[in-house]
């Protein structure tokens, strides 16, 4: 059957593809088939349709307009038998003109129950045609497109009170959710789409009725409560103590059913305790932290986290692997590191930061978005492991060695085979076994080269070598903590050589982000997570370096953002830009913490260190508005906006770190403790400023000091004074200028403390004004032999 009221053509085509005849290109008018051909022939011998559907030829039995995208996602589909269509106006129209409704898809490439429904039904011929005959059918990546996501994320949630890929939702022509949940086995959704198809046909009205409803529940779940709230430390330290008692006490992480690693949790909680001195929400992160370390989350193999968990206990994974969990998790690690000194944290931080530089990055610099879960068309093959394998890899003793310590048995714990993972700690294996825990590490890292090497052999799972630019900046994130903690200064220049090639590459001519870079081309115009993510790597990098070219782009990005996404009616950033809203039901904000951290939450961490850094006051402004916006929304249910709440606390109360700026970012301080408990605070003064010395030659004029917060310290060694005459005074000035450090010695009381909190006291000037004195307080952090 013909769609009606659209002109078209079967065609049937024959011509030379690798010299062998062409694929079957099915109801597309001759230039749009011809454009599909081209596009097959164009992709190459390597080229390996994903498809059960063959000619007798060899050629896939089916091409749609997919094969014209720049996904991998939608090109793992553009052999399906379904007439998909891509997000467009174009497709909503052809639905208005023949009174269809739109069946839209939502998954992304390394989706394992996405790539179950595609086999089971989308590359079905049956169901295919009645999707075809009754439906306009639109496929969506959304990590291309995560605006799109989470409008109609949003309305599955209203309609089921759950969510998950593939995300399969019926719309009206409008645009507008009627019916919606995620995976459905082939025969249920046949007989689904029958069924609406018959409603829609029957009863029209009453379906569009349904839809305008859920639309608005769903425009009203992205505007924010105009009635603003107190976010006061109070709520902080309320917030970390309810985390605290809903945690999985006996397992680590939150939930008692699947576990996900919940870093935006995870990272409130390691705030809290720098800020509040909170014992127990390190407790809670680092139970959680070596739960993951120890169990099959962990690739104990290659390093790295799979995305989550199926069980309680974090020994059995789905086995996707996203840049972003590594991003986050290598920095939850890094930071536990530095708080506790437990050689652990490292050692995983460093193996998942290696894993990513070793196997998800590209040779330009950037970073791949993720690798499947199946590998040769089998979840976790890549994976696991029986007692033969193990012992056919290594030598006779290391092999031992692996099967006790990572509890490998003949039935294995998934089917029929291992997932490796440590049922006990390697420092209490150590113990048990009375080796010294040295020589066991050494043994464990030959056990991994040795089941590494073996397992290369294997058919890998697909890597999604699609370039994201806010999940690439997080991975800059993490690199540069890396540096400094793991004193590694190759971890630095990675994270500026995927800078650089992200401005390069991922920025059009306008100065506007692109959000994806796949096969050598940009595409997707960035939305406001890229934007936030990418300054905040920016800062991070100024941070470190000092830099002020890293500083410059930052604030070039978030100008933009605020042009382009800010919400002049009721404050607070849009996911997208006007333009991309066309045929959704409402415009979003991207609000709640998910497995990311929101991106208003970043936005307005964002907005606050630059208001520090500079002088220009829209930025402190815009993150208080931001923040009184959504107030209200997260003192109602503010462990879902963890990093918001954060944010809020630097804004009022000041950041956290041994960096600090003062002068609007024309003083920057730095704090540095040796290994021999020596406190250095180095004072880096941008020319045309200086601030007072430790011992002005006038009393009216305010000293700089260094001290502990409760108490003096003691031999403090201060740089000698400039004397110096200036234009606005005919007295002789005592000053620091350019660079300056004071030393001290910490007393011995503070030797184990990790976190040490330091005072300065200085007050700055130009050769035309004074500004107000300021106190400042810096974290500095034990340095860990």
């Amino acid at each position: 059957m013909f769609p009606s009221g659209f002109k078209t053509i079967l065609i049937i085509a024959s011509m030379i593809y690798n010299t062998c005849h062409a694929a079957e290109i099915q109801y597309y008018p001759p230039e749009m088939a011809q454009q599909l051909q081209a596009a097959v022939i164009a992709k190459g011998e390597s080229y390996h349709p994903r498809t059960a559907n063959f000619l007798k030829n060899g050629q896939p039995a089916y091409v749609n307009q997919l094969i014209l995208q720049d996904s991998p996602y939608l090109i793992q589909h553009a052999h399906n038998p379904v007439h998909w269509h891509p997000w467009g106006e174009a497709a909503f129209a052809k639905a208005r003109r023949e009174n269809k409704p739109v069946f839209l898809s939502i998954g992304y490439s390394t989706c394992h129950w996405c790539h179950v429904m595609e086999e089971e039904s989308f590359d079905n011929p049956a169901i295919a045609a009645l999707i075809n005959q009754y439906f306009i059918a639109i496929k969506v990546d959304r990590e291309r497109r995560p605006d799109i996501d989470a409008v109609y994320m949003q309305a599955v949630t209203f309609l089921t009170g759950r969510g998950g890929w593939p995300m399969s939702s019926f719309l009206t022509p409008e645009g507008k959710t009627f019916l919606a949940d995620s995976y459905f086995p082939p025969q249920p959704f046949k007989k689904l789409l029958l069924r609406v198809n018959e409603v829609w046909q029957q009863q029209q009205a009453l379906v569009i009725k349904r839809a305008d409803e859920v639309a608005s529940a769903v425009a009203k779940s992205q505007h924010s409560q105009q009635h603003s709230q107190s976010l006061d430390l109070d709520l902080l330290q309320q917030t970390a103590k309810h985390l605290v008692t809903v945690q999985d006490r006996k397992y680590g992480g939150f939930g008692q059913k699947m576990k996900f690693p919940n870093e935006p949790l995870l990272m409130y909680l390691l705030d809290a305790y720098r800020r509040f001195d909170n014992k127990q929400a390190l407790a809670v992160v680092e139970t959680s932290l070596a739960a993951m370390a120890q169990g099959g989350i962990y690739d104990q193999v290659g390093g790295g986290f799979h995305r989550y968990a199926t069980d309680r206990q974090w020994q059995v994974p789905h086995f996707e692997k996203m840049l972003y969990n590594q991003a986050q998790l290598s920095v939850a690690y890094l930071l536990a590191y530095q708080l506790t000194a437990k050689a652990e944290y490292a050692r995983i931080a460093q193996q998942t930061i290696d894993y990513v530089l070793q196997d998800m990055r590209s040779a330009t610099g950037g970073f791949y978005s993720a690798t499947d879960a199946d590998s040769n068309g089998v979840e976790g093959e890549f994976f696991v492991w029986t007692p033969a394998q193990i012992k056919n890899a290594l030598a006779p003793k290391l092999a031992q060695r692996a099967i006790d310590l990572y509890a490998v048995t003949t039935q294995g714990n998934f089917e029929g085979h291992n997932i490796l993972h440590l049922p006990v700690s390697l420092g209490n294996y150590a113990k048990q076994h009375g080796i010294a825990l040295p020589l066991l590490l050494l043994e464990i890292e030959q056990i991994r080269h040795g089941l590494k090497q073996k397992r290369r052999k294997r058919i890998a799972p697909l890597r999604d070598d699609k370039i994201v630019t806010a999940w690439n900046a997080m991975m800059i994130e993490s690199l540069v903590l890396a540096a400094e903690v793991l004193q590694q200064p190759d971890y630095l220049y990675a994270a500026e050589e995927t800078a650089n090639w992200l401005w390069q590459t991922n920025r059009q001519e306008s100065g506007e982000l692109w959000r994806i870079h796949w096969q050598g081309s940009s595409s997707v115009s960035g939305n406001q997570q890229d934007y936030a993510y990418f300054a905040s790597a920016l800062i991070k990098l100024y941070d470190q370096t000092g830099d002020q070219q890293w500083l410059d782009k930052a604030k070039q990005l978030a100008n933009i953002m605020i042009k382009q996404f800010w919400d002049n009616a009721d404050d607070g950033f849009f996911m997208n830009s006007v333009a991309e809203t066309q045929s959704m039901m409402v415009r979003p904000k991207d609000i709640k913490d998910n497995a990311l951290p929101s991106a208003n939450a970043v936005a307005v961490n964002v907005l606050a260190q630059l208001s520090i850094r500079t002088e220009n006051l829209e930025y402190s402004n815009k993150a208080a508005a931001a923040l009184s916006a959504f107030s209200a929304n997260i003192k109602k249910q503010p462990t879902s906006y963890t990093r918001l709440l954060s944010a809020a606390a630097l804004l009022n109360n000041g950041q956290l770190g041994s960096v600090q700026y003062a002068a609007k970012g024309a003083v920057t301080i730095r704090g540095k403790r040796t290994a021999d408990d020596q406190l250095y605070v180095t004072i880096k003064i941008k020319p045309g400023w200086h601030i007072n010395a430790h011992k002005p030659l006038q009393d009216y004029l305010i000293p700089t000091k260094i001290s502990l917060s409760n108490n003096e310290l003691s031999r403090i060694i201060y740089p000698p004074a400039i004397l110096k005459k200036l234009g606005f005074g005919q007295q002789k000035l005592a000053l620091y200028e350019n660079q300056s450090t004071v030393q001290a010695a910490l007393p011995g009381s503070l030797k184990d403390k990790p976190v040490i909190d330091i005072q300065v006291q200085l007050q700055a000037c130009n050769d035309k004004h004074c500004l107000a004195p300021e106190i400042l307080k810096l974290q500095v952090l034990r340095l860990i032999r």
